[in-house]
């Protein structure tokens, strides 16, 4: 019998030991279920292979050929990374529809003993919960956004309030990027669908009549897009602003890009695209600094003159006025202070 999913959160409470992805490498890459894994029953060419011959010859011998391509895939995942599994395994197994694909892997599987179940409506079915709770309906959850300039601190904060018990959406980790020219974190950033696969799934396991801290973010990540209607709720969620000491910002900011400090000449590319905006010789007095390691003062430029009259440009027209917060300095113990505080004040 298929397994029928009717919430995200149902997700989370499966009476399975794993879920497997049985579609092709490429298909799994773009998006997939949180936390299942991919064992393919068709690689990527061999689909294509497949798909050809249904189109230009005959569904039977596409049938035919494809079957004894699944055959021999998952007689091999059986020899390698399944090999160890238990009599009593529970996997749920799923392709892009709930089709042929999962529906001959759960056979293989059941006639061995296993207790495997097949995803009613696939993929498909999964990315319709998420379309419906980030694109369909608007969020039941309470945001609280904690926002500032550059080098505040606000991340660090996000993970002060996650140690101290609160409900915490990172965007800017899910998103493999800061939401600034200097962004990116490793070597690219998800794709939009495996983005929002993310941000559905921790959402699914928020409590709604508890608040949920973001950082304030535009719509855009990078280059991902907040999804709808997580952005209409952000836009108009109650605020906290961050404010803290120029050398404390500075002195923060040099230790969260490291990643940078230890490239220079992904640094020095990312600074020469400040020259239309601030123009040559302040771009170079930044190269300088750069090369010459005083990141501190690097950091204190690029905030004074690039980071903060920028921030200061951002309008809020639907947003209601936000409540500061002056940080003495950007210590761990601060921070902790300052989440404690925050959850006392936002707790109904």
């Amino acid at each position: 019998m298929a397994l029928k999913l009717d919430t995200l959160a149902e997700l989370s409470a499966l009476d399975a030991d794993d879920i497997i992805d049985v579609r092709a490498p490429s298909e799994f890459a773009e998006d997939h279920i949180p936390g299942a894994i991919n064992l393919p029953a068709l690689s990527d060419a061999e689909r294509a292979r497949v798909g050809t011959i249904y189109v230009q010859d005959s569904p039977f011998k596409a049938r035919k050929i494809g079957a004894a391509l699944v055959a021999r895939n998952v007689a091999t995942h059986l020899e390698t990374e399944l090999a160890e599994q238990p009599g009593g395994w529970k996997p749920v197994v799923y392709c892009w529809r709930g089709g042929q694909r999962s529906g001959s892997v759960v056979s293989i599987l059941s006639q061995i003993g296993w207790r495997a179940q097949q995803l009613e409506g696939g993929y498909k079915s999964y990315r319709r919960l998420v379309k419906a709770l980030l694109y369909d309906a608007p969020l039941p959850h309470k945001l609280i956004l904690i926002d500032g300039g550059t080098g505040t601190a606000k991340t660090r904060l996000l993970e002060a309030l996650n140690e101290a018990g609160a409900q915490v959406l990172d965007l800017e980790h899910l998103a493999s990027h800061r939401g600034s020219l200097f962004g990116l974190v490793g070597p690219a950033q998800p794709s939009q669908k495996w983005f929002e696969s993310q941000v559905a799934m921790a959402l699914s396991r928020f409590d709604p009549s508890r608040p949920v801290f973001v950082e304030a973010e535009s719509n855009k990540i990078g280059r991902l897009i907040v999804p709808p209607s997580l952005w209409q709720k952000m836009i108009r969620a109650p605020r906290f602003e961050l404010s803290a000491p120029l050398p404390a910002r500075a002195k923060h900011l040099a230790r969260d890009y490291d990643d940078l400090i230890e490239d220079p000449v992904r640094l020095e590319g990312i600074l020469e695209q400040l020259v239309s905006y601030h123009g040559r010789s302040q771009v170079d007095l930044w190269h300088g600094l750069a090369r010459n390691g005083d990141m501190c003062a690097l950091a204190e430029g690029l905030i004074e003159t690039h980071y903060d009259p920028r921030y200061r440009r951002i309008t809020r027209k639907e947003a209601p006025d936000p409540t500061r917060i002056a940080l003495p300095d950007l210590s761990d113990s601060t921070l902790a202070e300052t989440a404690a505080t925050l959850i006392a004040q936002t707790d109904d």
